[in-house]
């Protein structure tokens, strides 16, 4: 797929694994062991959701490496008990030991993600509305990160912390501002109206979407229209918002960063099925303007 996008262009799916997708996207014969050597050959780069919820084994690591073409990418989220139970403090040995497992990715380790919790408003309104104690244990943290040897990218989900302050903490360290689409978060467009989203050299989207409207609407659809699978079609259209963030993402590109884009099943029902409008809308867009 990439070979026509711009090289500095990764487009994929925030996993591989979903049995859903056979017969619109896996041949119905193929068994699951070799999903991700077919994915590999109509998608460059995967985003590993798993391992936030427990670390792989370097024998699985090793595999998903054998199985995919030189060239391929694999993103990592970074397991939960980092990013959330432990809340970045105390955390550094469980953290070295996922660098190491990941390592054996060799060449083919891409970003790895820390996604953090959503603070709300109820919960702590200081904290919801400044990211002040996010940022103090952040700060020390991206410090102990060994950033010359690793990518690594940081979503926040608290639109008031996109501000200057962090940043400024994530530019100091080279680390991306991971950019997601979701529901609580402004769009691409306005964040980059406000801050410089380019705080590596390289640049990291997800398209997550809203998961209780989207699990909602599966069910209705389950429920009263007969639909047989879950993640086997679009079925939001999302064109008008994709084309949007679009015009940011080609901002970027054109900086000359390496900009990964990810597509979750919860983003409009079908995961291949976006990360393809996205690519034709891309190119759309490309001879458009040419």
């Amino acid at each position: 797929m990439s070979a026509e996008l711009p090289s500095n262009l990764h487009l994929g799916t925030s996993s591989w694994s979903t049995t859903d997708w056979y017969e619109v996207f896996y041949p119905p014969e193929l068994h699951p062991s070799e999903f991700i050597t077919y994915y590999a050959q109509h998608f460059d780069t995967v985003e590993i959701d798993a391992t936030f919820y427990h670390q792989p084994t370097r024998q699985t690591v090793e595999t998903w490496a054998r199985r995919t073409p030189e060239g391929f990418l694999f993103s990592a989220k970074v397991p939960q008990v980092i990013t959330h139970e432990k809340y970045l403090l105390d955390c550094h040995s469980e953290m070295m030991s996922f660098l190491q497992t990941m390592s054996a990715l060799g060449e083919k380790l891409g970003p790895l993600l820390l996604q953090f919790p959503y603070v709300a408003k109820k919960r702590d309104a200081h904290e919801y509305q400044t990211g002040e104690e996010f940022r103090r244990r952040l700060a020390p943290f991206l410090a102990r990160l060994p950033t010359s040897d690793y990518r690594f990218a940081v979503e926040v989900r608290n639109a008031h912390w996109l501000n200057p302050s962090l940043v400024a903490l994530l530019a100091e360290r080279g680390v991306a501002l991971a950019l997601s689409c979701y529901y609580t978060l402004p769009s691409l467009d306005e964040i980059m109206a406000t801050i410089d989203v380019a705080t590596a050299d390289f640049s990291y989207v997800r398209f997550i979407g809203h998961r209780r409207r989207m699990d909602d609407l599966i069910d209705r659809l389950m429920r009263e229209e007969g639909k047989s699978k879950r993640w086997n079609e679009l079925v939001v259209d999302r064109r008008a918002e994709m084309e949007r963030w679009i015009e940011g993402i080609r901002q970027l590109v054109a900086r000359g960063l390496d900009v990964f884009v990810y597509f979750n099943n919860h983003y409009a029902g079908f995961a291949p099925g976006s990360a393809e409008l996205f690519k034709a809308l891309w190119l759309e867009r490309a001879r458009g303007s040419a």
